[in-house]
């Protein structure tokens, strides 16, 4: 598995070059932006990017928001900056994830694990089954269309994102900042619970014959959701 590290300082990019290596991920490498951008042209294979901030020539945030044009992998920026606005400005960026120097090798290492497993388990959601039907519902992933009973169900973009999720990993329980993490797809970096469960409430209205006795949408009470 290819990942790429950008950073101008060499002595941190060769400390996890060989790490990394050591765990069995090729590693390419930059010191700047601009030579990123070149190398993933040449590499859309790679799978996840680490992105230093403070660069010479295009920093970080930009380097990150012309990454977002072409390409959806992760992204973990390096930053000594611990400002919530330097966090704020990175995820909105694109970024998906910030470690703070100095970081140890297997913070990194285990950071790299959850969000390549995260990318790759969502981004699959659509292409393994386009329809899924459960009792009297049936959505179509494809057509972005929910129908109960063969009629046709109203749902936002939200709650259709919401039950995607959950129909396409039955049995299987999400937390509340899972939900708001894949659906909204920004990283959960404030109390969502609010967001999330007033979403859930409207969508269970629309889908449920008693939106307060689910028989779809479980709650798994101090855990999040799930459809059996």
């Amino acid at each position: 598995m290819k990942l790429l590290i950008v950073d101008d300082d060499k002595d941190i990019l060769n400390m996890i070059k060989i790490y990394l290596n050591s765990e069995g991920y090729e590693i390419l490498e930059a010191d700047n932006g601009l030579k990123a951008l070149e190398i993933l042209d040449k590499n859309p294979d790679i799978a996840l990017i680490i992105l230093d901030i403070m660069m010479s020539k295009l920093n970080g945030f930009d380097t990150c928001e012309k990454i977002r044009k072409k390409y959806t992998m992760p992204i973990i920026f390096l930053t000594a900056k611990m400002g919530e606005f330097d966090q704020i400005l990175g995820f909105s960026s694109g970024g998906d994830d910030y470690i703070i120097k100095p970081f140890t090798p297997i913070d990194l290492s285990l950071r790299i694990k959850a969000n390549i497993r995260r990318y790759f388990n969502y981004s699959k959601l659509d292409i393994e089954q386009p329809i899924i039907e459960i009792g009297d519902l049936c959505i179509n992933t494809k057509a972005h269309v929910v129908t109960k009973n063969k009629e046709l169900l109203k749902l936002t973009k939200t709650e259709f994102g919401i039950l995607q999720l959950l129909l396409t990993n039955r049995g299987r329980i999400y937390s509340i900042e899972q939900i708001y993490e894949y659906v909204w797809n920004e990283n959960c970096i404030i109390n969502v619970d609010n967001t999330v469960s007033v979403h859930i409430k409207k969508l269970r209205d629309k889908i449920e014959d008693d939106g307060k006795n689910p028989k779809y949408i479980k709650t798994v009470w101090g855990v999040g959701y799930r459809v059996d």
